[in-house]
């Protein structure tokens, strides 16, 4: 009984904090969700139970699921043992265990090859966006190629042909990608192959 009304001051706050986050008073929840400022008020204060009717069209509001808005807040999934996969001069840790709420996956990439002009540049709907951690990337974009040294990023069009490489040793970046970002980065250039890190 007490994991329960733990679960609901969890889920009372994550509501308040992700309502504040995008800058709604209770009236603009209230618009989104159709339920009453007053109702959304003791919701978040305790003073009324939360019900499923209630719950589902907040989340949907909030731009969360369900399951993010009640999922257990122990620290027993917090760290993150990427698996390692490597192919063609290029080695990948996914940092992430799932897709975040807006669909967007993070990487660690090292890349040890630059790109030449046999290299096949990738298209695919979205933006991809990454920061150099060490070395310097070679970023290709149609017919410009441009540098990106060691704390600095870019971000740029995926709709454009484009490729990452390694200018003069290896570079390792930290990349942020969309679903289309990653079925061509993390699945479409490479295999299965994974070994452990």
């Amino acid at each position: 009984m007490e994991q329960d009304v733990d679960i609901d001051s969890l889920v009372r706050r994550r509501i308040r904090v992700l309502r504040l986050a995008r800058g709604w008073s209770l009236d603009a929840l209230a618009e989104r969700t159709f339920l009453s400022p007053s109702n959304l008020s003791r919701i978040e204060t305790g003073s009324r139970r939360i019900a499923l009717d209630q719950l589902l069209p907040i989340a949907k509001a909030l731009e969360v699921t369900v399951d993010q808005l009640i999922e257990s807040s122990d620290g027993n999934d917090v760290v993150i043992r990427p698996r390692r996969v490597e192919q063609l001069g290029t080695t990948i840790w996914s940092l992430a265990r799932e897709r975040n709420p807006f669909q967007m996956s993070i990487a660690k990439m090292r890349i040890s090859t630059p790109v030449t002009k046999a290299t096949e540049l990738g298209v695919h709907p979205g933006r991809d966006w990454f920061i150099v951690l060490s070395g310097t990337a070679e970023l290709r974009l149609g017919e410009r190629t441009m540098l990106v040294e060691a704390g600095n990023a870019a971000e740029f069009s995926t709709m454009t042909p484009h490729a990452i490489g390694a200018h003069e040793g290896p570079v390792e970046i930290l990349t942020i990608l969309s679903s289309d970002g990653e079925r061509a980065h993390l699945h479409g250039s490479l295999t299965d192959s994974e070994v452990d890190s």
